[in-house]
């Protein structure tokens, strides 16, 4: 179970982070992603992390302003959002997924709305 927290309102160039605890399975056998949907668009992938933190990406679109990290001994893994901008507003999504590779056939998180203000 992927349980998301975090999310909300905020200005242009303001910071969010958020947070994505895993329950019921090894959290160390499992890479980390994060995703988001906009309305009316595909989700697209934000950014992941492989299963021991070392190997990160991330979507050119967000690259230089968000971060991934994770607490392997908490099993949370966490979105940090800095300079947001009006067209990172989306619905976000955690996901685990036992390849790095691909989250087609991974676990969901419930999903947070990101709403950042112009």
């Amino acid at each position: 179970q992927l349980v998301q927290s975090g999310g909300g309102l905020v200005q242009a160039g303001g910071s969010l982070r958020l947070a994505c605890e895993v329950s019921g399975g090894t959290f160390n056998n499992y890479a980390m992603g994060w995703f988001r949907q906009a309305p009316g668009k595909e989700r697209e992938l934000v950014g992941r992390i492989s299963r021991g933190g070392s190997i990160r990406s991330f979507a050119d679109l967000v690259k230089g302003r968000f971060t991934i990290s994770r607490d392997n001994a908490r099993s949370v893994v966490y979105l940090q959002m800095d300079s947001l901008k009006p067209e990172d507003t989306a619905t976000y999504y955690c996901a685990a997924a036992l390849t790095f590779s691909t989250f087609n056939n991974g676990y969901w998180g419930q999903g947070t709305q990101v709403i950042v203000s112009s």
